[in-house]
């Protein structure tokens, strides 16, 4: 990819997102950044003494800039429910004067969703993963404007991956 490129993932838990992102990030050499591990050593600083709430998000909107302005193509894996995180992730690129690309990872089955949910383990020391009724019950606002929406109930990590690399190369 020639140009660096803002790539906003967004998606409820357990839906394959991080999966996705990480190989997205890997094969397009990208800078990746998580949420949940910036959230979690948030969480475990002793100078952060109040509820994080979007200190995390705001940490990865720096973090994604300045690579950004570094000429380094970013990856943010996050579930960005809200058009509120949405529109700034939007400001981010517009700051880095980058293109941005929103892509939505779904699971439309339900019960392969819950498994999932019930099932998965982290691989970060400490974090707290939700419970089937916490994905559920989230505030996740529609979407209001075009994106790429990719659903893991039927389509394999691979393809995914491929499917956002042919829309890269697109456009």
């Amino acid at each position: 990819m020639p140009s660096p490129t803002l790539i906003i993932f967004s998606g409820l838990s357990a839906t394959g997102k991080t999966t996705i992102a990480r190989e997205l990030a890997r094969r397009l050499g990208a800078t990746y950044l998580r949420i949940d591990s910036i959230e979690q050593v948030l969480r475990e600083s002793e100078a952060v003494t109040q509820p994080i709430n979007e200190l995390g998000y705001c940490v990865a909107y720096a973090l994604a800039e300045e690579n950004l302005h570094l000429g380094n193509t970013v990856v943010a894996d996050s579930v960005n429910p809200l058009a509120i995180t949405r529109n700034a992730w939007l400001n981010v690129a517009h700051r880095a004067q980058v293109r941005p690309v929103e892509i939505e990872i779904q699971c439309s089955d339900a019960i392969q969703h819950r498994r999932r949910v019930e099932e998965r383990t982290t691989d970060i020391p400490g974090l707290i993963l939700p419970t089937w009724d916490d994905v559920t019950s989230r505030e996740y606002h529609p979407w209001d404007r075009e994106h790429l929406v990719l659903d893991t109930a039927t389509c394999s990590v691979e393809e995914c991956v491929s499917l956002i690399v042919k829309r890269l190369r697109d456009l």
